[in-house]
């Protein structure tokens, strides 16, 4: 089964002015990151604005993605729903179209306990094909409910096809925890940038980085430093990539993402899906000022 490594871009959705899935500014993104080195697409994660898109959107983003992609680098798609019938139906969708795999969130918004979310990814992971590869995705900070490290060593004993886990929230010593799932052979990503370099020279796969799509060169240098064990120039593009997403999450990550790729000529629109906020004209331009001051294309 196949996993996830270095650096996983989960991409926005590119939306047109009248609020339409934008295919080609999609297509353009893609082929960007492909380009750029980054290791793998994850489309309709928590970037893409998942919860707000409906399902057939998050078909048709798939499909474009999938397509696009054509076996260049892997394609995991991000399924998790309001409910589990909907997540079902979109992770069958991913596995129909020859997606390299999916990930899942925690049912969203209702407090669940352990056994609930068990039976959760139990179900899920039944509804695809045995060898076909599942990330549990905590986000607890979003999504409420967590991913202990003794649940995840349950699910993982229980459905072999779940390979491995994208922790979300900024727990070091929870996702190290998480390493010595399967004797070490499960397969762990940090969602909080900054850990990047920690987690990979601590045993980890990787990063799941939303940043990454508006500077992936830095992201594809700093995980060739880690692979080449030049820690000293590893420590020194973190340092880097750390600075500039500070200007990335000032108001509204997702909202910036949109806006350096309008700039960068990547997408055709910037805007978000209601109720998102978009950035105002004059946070654009202060965005664009910071990153333009450092220099945001230069990697060290």
């Amino acid at each position: 089964m196949k996993k996830l490594t270095g650096v996983v871009a989960p991409i926005v959705t590119p939306l047109t002015e009248d609020d339409k899935i934008d295919g080609v500014s999609l297509e353009n993104l893609c082929e960007y990151l492909i380009e750029k080195g980054i290791t793998c697409l994850y489309p309709n994660g928590t970037t893409g604005e998942m919860m707000y898109l409906t399902t057939e959107e998050r078909k048709q983003v798939a499909e474009v993605t999938v397509k696009t992609s054509n076996g260049r680098v892997p394609v995991f798609i991000h399924v998790g729903g309001w409910n589990q019938a909907q997540t079902i139906e979109l992770a069958q969708h991913a596995a129909n179209i020859g997606a390299d795999g999916i990930g899942v969130v925690t049912p969203s918004f209702f407090k669940l306990s352990d056994q609930a979310l068990f039976e959760f990814y139990k179900a899920v992971s039944e509804s695809v094909p045995k060898d076909f590869s599942i990330y549990l995705y905590a986000i607890p900070q979003c999504a409420v409910n967590d991913i202990t490290p003794e649940l995840a060593a349950r699910i993982a004993e229980e459905c072999p096809n779940v390979v491995g886990i994208k922790y979300s929230y900024p727990n070091m010593s929870r996702i190290q925890q998480m390493m010595t799932i399967r004797d070490g052979e499960f397969s762990v990503l940090c969602g909080p940038d900054e850990l990047f370099e920690v987690t990979v020279c601590a045993g980890g796969d990787g990063t799941v980085s939303g940043n990454s799509q508006c500077i992936p060169e830095h992201y594809a240098a700093l995980w060739k430093a880690i692979q080449n064990k030049d820690y000293d120039l590893a420590t020194r593009l973190q340092r880097r990539t750390n600075t500039l997403n500070d200007i990335l999450c000032e108001f509204n990550n997702i909202a910036h993402y949109k806006v350096v790729l309008k700039e960068e000529k990547i997408l055709a629109c910037s805007a978000m899906r209601k109720p998102m906020e978009a950035l105002t004209d004059e946070q654009t331009r202060s965005v664009m000022e910071k990153l333009n001051a450092l220099d945001f294309h230069k990697v060290i």
